[in-house]
């Protein structure tokens, strides 16, 4: 496998979901890699398509990752999921849904329920009544003890606040919640700049801003890492539920929430076995040609 040259043409797909929009790229027979700067092109608003992600269509078997070639077994199709600035990420709560709608639109995929493959480990999904619901697996809180003694386990500082605690979760990929105080407004933070955070992350993270709108139901903003912020997070709206649940302890009532977004609704179910699930729609929105120069 080889990174394709500048001039060769290159099909894309793109797509959202609830605002959250990738590049799909199919590489069905396995034989081109996209670099870098390719997927920062691709996702250069101005100068590409435009997109909070790339996504490359690629037969699990073709992984260069072994952990993700062994699950060829029970999964296809894997979702090579980049970030905007290039990096690769473990995977996408929306973007699972958009390549899981790809999938069946080409007839990758018949089936009401499959898996796909991602760096985080397989992915069910399940196509329901015009949403696609994905188990997005196991999660935990990074830090139990320090987070159990203190209720936030990290200090996340935003222009023209003082730090807010946070709670570090680990969804596949890492993620800081912040339940704002009533002293800060939604609406009117800043997060043209990446969030500090206090200890700093080894690998970075998502930070959901989350307000608390009745049971069941929260309100959330996203900074995410690699991208900046983004109308939507799949996985951060499951973080940003989950959270929520674990600070309400033994007065949590509710295993789904509705989770608004800048870009619209989601839904997050909470599954047995420390697992998690995560609802909304999909839409592909264009294809094209492009040859990246």
């Amino acid at each position: 496998m080889t990174a394709m040259t500048d001039n060769a043409a290159l099909h894309f797909t793109k797509g959202h979901g609830t605002e959250n929009d990738f590049v799909l790229v199919p590489d069905l027979d396995a034989s081109r890699d996209l670099t870098v700067e390719q997927v920062r092109l691709l996702a250069d608003r101005r100068a590409g398509i435009g997109g909070d992600g790339v996504i490359r269509v690629v037969p699990t078997q073709a992984a260069v990752e072994p952990h993700v070639r062994a699950q060829a077994a029970n999964a296809r199709w894997f979702m090579d999921y980049r970030n905007a600035d290039g990096s690769a990420a473990e995977m996408c709560g929306n973007g699972t849904r958009v390549f899981a709608a790809y999938l069946r639109r080409e007839g990758l995929e018949t089936a009401d329920e499959f898996e796909i493959a991602t760096r985080a480990g397989l992915k069910l999904v399940r196509f329901e009544d015009g949403l696609i619901a994905v188990n997005l697996g196991d999660w935990r809180i990074s830090d139990p003890d320090n987070a159990r003694a203190r209720g936030f386990d990290a200090l996340v500082k935003v222009a023209g606040h003082e730090p807010m605690p946070g709670l570090s979760l680990d969804l596949g990929n890492p993620h800081t919640v912040v339940a704002l105080p009533d002293s800060a407004h939604l609406a009117g933070l800043d997060l043209t700049v990446a969030p500090e955070i206090n200890p700093r992350p080894p690998l970075g993270s998502n930070v959901e801003f989350v307000r608390p709108l009745g049971d069941g139901h929260l309100s959330m903003r996203v900074h995410e890492r690699g991208v900046g912020e983004t109308r939507s997070c799949g996985t951060g709206a499951a973080a940003a539920a989950l959270a929520t649940r674990w600070w309400a302890g033994e007065r949590a009532d509710a295993d789904v929430w509705r989770v608004d977004v800048p870009g619209g609704t989601l839904r997050v179910r909470a599954l047995p076995g420390q697992q998690v699930e995560l609802a909304g729609p999909a839409v592909l929105v264009a294809d094209g040609t492009t040859t990246l120069v």
